[in-house]
């Protein structure tokens, strides 16, 4: 959390300068840069928002799961809003094209200079964290696109300021663009996937239940799910039948282990059912 927190404050103070400095020079790729880092900052509040949700709330007998998927939802939020910051930066661009202003590169080098700076760092505090979490890939993706966005800008800053060509800031603006929408899609397809339940893409689901029916005293496996409830949360369930003479305790023992060793799923719902208890499971009409 205090990374987090650090990571906000950089990223605003530079926000500020970028923005200031974009307007006073009609600059579109530094403006773009400044849109990218203003998704960062909101990217890193919703991050804040949602892991501080999720620890506060806890469970309760109306949210039994407390409110971890705050985490995926700020996920999705952060991918739309990469995607729409892009589109509107590649449209102006393509606009400009036809009578790119006149914008002196010194003073975009310097800016753009300064906000690579403040990138790296918050892309240095967030590292470790985007390995475990969704939610901070999201703000972590931002903020790599926005670091790169920073060097393209010194570039463009940089060939204006020698030969004066005014289309290599629409240039830099749209591939900056072109960049970050494959990587805001592929995070909120992730997020997506969580959302509508999916069984996360590491488990074989398949094989999963082909071993379980394969444990001594196992008749049939049935109304098998497995889903993912935030990042690093997977939780399933699942139903065996077993033979008359078979002890339940014994088999819920060995499918829990078979499903946390075998898997990477130790919260998992085990119902074990003696003969003839499946009957009551087929009834229902969903």
């Amino acid at each position: 959390m205090r990374r987090l927190w650090i990571s906000l404050g950089v990223l605003l103070a530079f926000l500020a300068i970028e923005v200031v400095v974009g307007f006073a020079t009609s600059s579109l790729a530094l403006l773009s840069d400044a849109g990218h880092m203003f998704t960062d900052v909101l990217g890193v509040g919703m991050a804040l928002a949602a892991i501080s949700a999720a620890r506060g709330a806890g469970t309760s007998d109306r949210r039994t799961f407390g409110l971890y998927r705050t985490e995926v939802l700020a996920a999705l939020a952060n991918a739309v809003l990469l995607c729409g910051v892009a589109l509107w930066v590649v449209i102006e661009a393509v606009r400009r094209f036809a009578a790119p202003p006149e914008i002196p590169g010194l003073p975009l080098m310097l800016t753009a200079a300064a906000g690579l700076a403040a990138n790296v760092v918050v892309f240095r505090l967030l590292r470790d964290g985007a390995k475990e979490s969704l939610n901070l890939r999201g703000a972590y993706l931002e903020v790599l696109a926005d670091m790169l966005g920073s060097v393209g800008v010194l570039l463009a800053g940089a060939v204006m300021l020698i030969t004066g060509w005014g289309y290599a800031d629409p240039l830099v603006a749209i591939a900056i663009g072109v960049f970050v929408v494959p990587r805001a899609i592929g995070l909120g397809c992730q997020a997506v996937r969580i959302l509508v339940q999916a069984a996360p893409a590491h488990v074989d689901v398949k094989q999963m239940r082909v071993e379980l029916a394969a444990l001594p005293g196992v008749r049939d496996v049935h109304d098998v799910h497995v889903w993912t409830l935030t990042s690093g949360m997977e939780v399933g369930s699942v139903h065996l039948s077993i033979d008359a003479e078979s002890d339940p305790g014994t088999v819920l023992v060995a499918a829990r282990h078979l499903l946390a060793d075998g898997h990477g799923l130790p919260h998992f719902t085990v119902q074990v059912e003696p003969p003839g208890a499946h009957t009551d499971c087929t009834e229902l009409s969903w």
